[in-house]
């Protein structure tokens, strides 16, 4: 059976998931008075069916190729996704590309079937260790690029097969400076009905391997999947360019190279840092915490990760040895990990985090709005919510256009990208096995029971705080370091703003938090000093809670 993907002007499959049969046909096709894409796969590329979401990617330039173009913010390609239906970013149709010369692209994401614990079973991307980026996932198909005119009046009609197959990922090779770990969770395959893995990339201090009977502080980082050393470290002293080297001074971080050398300076702290590795069918970072649509990550992490770097690694394995640090969505996972692991963690220092507090969902009050598109109280006119701006205040992409673009990378959730991140973290799931949306992607409706479940399930981090201090202050006090700019591009400093109010206002015991701002016009990735330095601040801390005769002389320095 062959049955090909029309991505025509209306085109509506009357399959819940689309499959593809193998078939050779790269030619150019007649030309139709209806805009439309074919595309098709060779079985020399994949045998079988397919089962996931086939992409069209329509772009100006073909350097580099229109699948690596694809990006989340800022400029991107056209891009056209169709597993149910045929969706279209930045423009809804392909009727909306203006005539032109174009190079053009099909890429195929992949899913895997997952029969899961809870009951459901679901289609999704199952990661290949290259941090759910669909365009650049092993295994997946995709096209040569090829230059065509398109004339959306006479119509046209373009073939494009599958030919080439996405290689697997190269994972760095150990050096004495970094270790890569990687072990199957047992508690997530359980969860997911599938083979489940975590990882971690390790940085040794100086000294390590001669220091036998030397045990070590960890500084655990939280983040998006990478395959980089943790703390941006590298030995490779590359260029800089005055360009680049002017952004990361404004934003006080120091290059990978520069923080080699302070690690490796004689007066630096002797510790180790650890950087996790957890991606989800949904994203390429769990959030770290236990979620009904993720599964047990948290604990996955907590009980089988730590425990193992532990016992392979001279860690010292009690709280006040173990501290965290994350920027932007690892820095609400640096909080949210202290705030629902409180006993196991001595504290966290968080940069940048992704909402801490949701009465400030970005702009957003996801508990009193109704439209997560556009500002209530407006009768005549309808002023957009926006989701990025610069930090001279200039707007850059609404909600409205961001769920939009997510809307065309995935059906049910599945796009890989930031609000539905949040939406599988957080919220519930829905009859469909899927998450169940914070907010309607066409219209903007926001749905509250969701954002109640949300709050209520302790994801709200001021909520959670604010509500359980009586219980979390003893744990948590004087562990609570955020820093963020005062003009984060996506309005992070917000919530920021109103956790400090909150904590401000406790007692029994007080909070003793640290809250800084970087002034003025300090944007998404400002911290208040170098990445160096914050490791000498958490070494300190550590010190000064190191219990009564707890020897810190063969680490500290």
């Amino acid at each position: 059976m062959k049955l090909r993907i029309r991505m025509a002007l209306g085109f509506f499959a009357s399959l819940a998931l689309f499959m593809l049969a193998a078939k050779v046909d790269a030619a150019r096709a007649p030309q139709s008075a209806v805009p439309k894409f074919e595309v098709s796969f060779p079985a020399a590329a994949h045998s079988g069916a397919i089962t996931g979401r086939a992409f069209v990617l329509v772009s100006q330039q073909d350097t580099p190729e229109p699948r690596i173009q694809v990006g989340g913010f800022g400029d991107s390609v056209a891009m056209f996704g169709a597993d149910v239906n045929v969706l279209g970013y930045p423009t809804r149709s392909l009727r909306d590309i203006p005539t032109g010369e174009y190079y053009v692209q099909a890429l195929v994401n992949i899913y895997t079937q997952f029969h899961r614990s809870d009951g459901h079973t679901i289609w999704a991307h199952m990661d290949q260790w290259e941090g759910q980026q669909f365009n650049l996932s092993p295994g997946n198909l995709y096209s040569e690029v090829q230059r065509v005119h398109l004339d959306r009046s006479a119509g046209y009609d373009v073939r494009l097969s599958l030919t080439k197959v996405i290689p697997p990922v190269q994972v760095p090779a150990d050096t004495t400076w970094v270790k890569h770990v990687k072990i199957q969770s047992e508690v997530l395959t359980r969860f997911w009905g599938h083979p489940m893995y975590i990882g971690a990339i390790v940085l040794l201090p100086k000294g390590y391997d001669e220091q036998q009977n030397s045990a070590y502080p960890v500084v655990y980082e939280e983040g998006h999947f990478s395959l980089n050393a943790p703390l941006g470290f590298s030995t490779e002293n590359q260029p800089v360019s005055a360009e680049r080297r002017a952004m990361l001074a404004n934003l006080n971080h120091e290059t990978a190279y520069e923080f080699y050398q302070s690690w490796n300076s004689d007066k630096f702290p002797r510790m180790i840092a650890v950087t996790f590795q957890h991606p989800t069918p949904y994203f390429d970072d769990s959030y770290a915490v236990n979620s009904a649509n993720n599964g047990p990550y948290g604990d996955a992490l907590i009980e089988e990760m730590i425990p193992y770097l532990e016992a392979h690694f001279r860690m010292i394995p009690k709280p006040y040895a173990r501290v965290l640090i994350g920027g932007s969505t690892g820095g609400w996972e640096s909080m949210g990990v202290q705030v629902f692991y409180p006993d196991f963690f001595g504290g966290t220092w968080t940069l940048y985090p992704d909402p801490i507090d949701f009465r400030r969902y970005g702009l957003l009050n996801i508990y009193e709005d109704d439209n997560a598109f556009f500002e209530p109280g407006h009768t005549w006119v309808q002023t957009p919510r926006y989701l990025m701006r610069k930090p001279n205040g200039q707007p850059e992409i609404t909600v409205q256009a961001f769920s939009q673009l997510e809307d065309v990378l995935g059906s049910h959730g599945r796009s890989g990208q930031q609000l539905e991140i949040w939406e599988a973290t957080y919220g519930p799931v829905g009859e469909d096995g899927y998450p169940k949306p914070l907010w309607d992607k066409q219209t903007g409706k926001i749905d509250h029971s969701v954002a109640l479940y949300m709050r209520d399930h302790g994801y709200d981090l001021s909520y959670n705080l604010r509500t359980n201090w009586a219980t979390l202050g003893p744990k948590v006090r004087g562990k609570i370091h955020v820093y963020v700019g005062d003009m984060d591009h996506f309005y992070l400093n917000l919530a920021v703003y109103m956790v400090e109010d909150a904590l401000k206002s406790v007692q029994n015991p007080p909070c003793d938090c640290d809250f800084q701002y970087g002034r003025p016009m300090k944007g998404h990735g400002w911290q208040p000093t170098s990445s160096a330095n914050l490791v000498r601040w958490m070494a300190e801390h550590i010190e000064k809670n190191a219990p009564v005769g707890e020897s810190t002389a063969a680490w500290h320095y």
